[in-house]
């Protein structure tokens, strides 16, 4: 596999010097991104959701609103908190810190990033778009990937709500921590030896501190630039969520709860869809007292690393041909480290 450096700096000198017809150059100059049809969809349903319109007054629609505004209000914080470091990373870290910080061999450079993912207190919506920064200054993607699903879960922020939701059960939150640091150190390992880089589809944009430039100025731009395109897949993604709450109902979950199988596919599939933001799925979890401690260690597990706003976050940022793969196999992943570690502590 060729070396990341390689790559972006490939990419970062092709694509400048490339020559195209007028008339192709300026259809590409015409074509919004899509990004502004993202933001436009959710701008319009905001305005519809929002307004007096009589029949959206139901208590369907109503609980609907409810559930789609408490999960944007829930992760934008963080959303925020995620973009503000990627652009100060961006604008301010030197471009071989982290190539210098990180051991040189991947293998052992993606437990290290794992690790690291406990520093940075925030929700999966956070550490996207810091992992795509990492990315763009070198960082080798198995080991960037290995952070974006270790730092949602293992954070002190998370791993105290935990221990504040479940009082007196230590060993659940030991258990969330060891099958998530074991999920993002599996799934880092899985990308270095099978991933490709055509899956991976990163922004083109400049990273780095360029000489003669205001480093306040490239912090704002980078800043402006990952949240507009995170916040309108952010939407999307609690939309989604929203339509899950309002149309399946509360018996379903009984059916379930009574299989120690399918209690856990269905605690990590609702999970996905619930798109709770991680420092709250513990609370939600606690609340499921129908389920086994190893069902609601898998909701807990998978969670951070695969929702739908996630997903829509990382198809946005890093291409859908990534989304696809890389969160099917984080949900099978996660779901095998909860029961393992789950069965043998809980």
């Amino acid at each position: 596999m060729p070396k990341t450096d390689e790559l972006l700096d490939v990419t970062e000198t092709a694509i400048p010097a490339a020559v195209h017809p007028p008339e192709r150059r300026r259809r590409a100059l015409r074509r919004p991104p899509p990004t502004v049809f993202v933001l436009a969809l959710g701008l319009a349903a905001a305005v519809l959701v929002l307004s007096g319109t009589p029949w959206l007054n139901g208590p369907a629609v109503a609980a609907w609103r409810t559930v789609c505004l408490a999960i944007t209000v829930q992760a934008l914080p963080f959303l925020l908190l995620g973009t503000a470091l990627s652009g100060a990373i961006n604008a301010f870290v030197p471009a071989d810190l982290f190539t210098k910080v990180l051991p040189k061999r991947a293998a052992l450079a993606v437990p290290v990033a794992g690790i690291a993912g406990v520093v940075l207190p925030g929700c999966e919506c956070a550490s996207v778009p810091v992992a795509n920064s990492l990315i763009r200054r070198g960082v080798t993607p198995a080991a960037a990937f290995a952070f974006l699903l270790s730092a949602p879960a293992i954070n002190p922020i998370v791993l105290t709500a935990t221990a504040v939701a479940f009082p007196g059960s230590p060993a659940m939150v030991l258990a969330r921590l060891l099958a998530s640091l074991a999920t993002a150190a599996v799934m880092g390992w899985l990308w270095l030896f099978f991933g490709r880089e055509e899956w991976l589809r990163p922004v083109v944009r400049h990273t780095g501190h360029r000489s003669g430039h205001s480093r306040f100025t490239e912090f704002r731009l980078g800043f402006q630039h990952d949240f507009l395109h995170a916040g309108g897949f952010l939407v999307l993604g609690a939309m989604a969520a929203a339509t899950f709450n309002v149309t399946v109902p509360r018996s379903v979950l009984d059916t379930f709860s009574g299989s120690p199988w399918l209690s856990v596919l269905f605690l990590a599939g609702l999970a996905v869809v619930l798109a709770v933001c991680s420092e709250a799925d513990a609370f939600v979890a606690a609340s499921l007292t129908g389920f086994s401690p190893t069902a609601r260690l898998a909701f807990m597990v998978v969670g951070p690393m695969v929702d739908l706003k996630l997903i829509a976050l990382q198809a946005g940022t890093f291409g859908r041909a990534f989304a696809v793969r890389f969160s099917t196999a984080t949900t099978v992943v996660a779901v095998a480290a909860s029961v393992l570690i789950g069965g043998a502590l809980l």
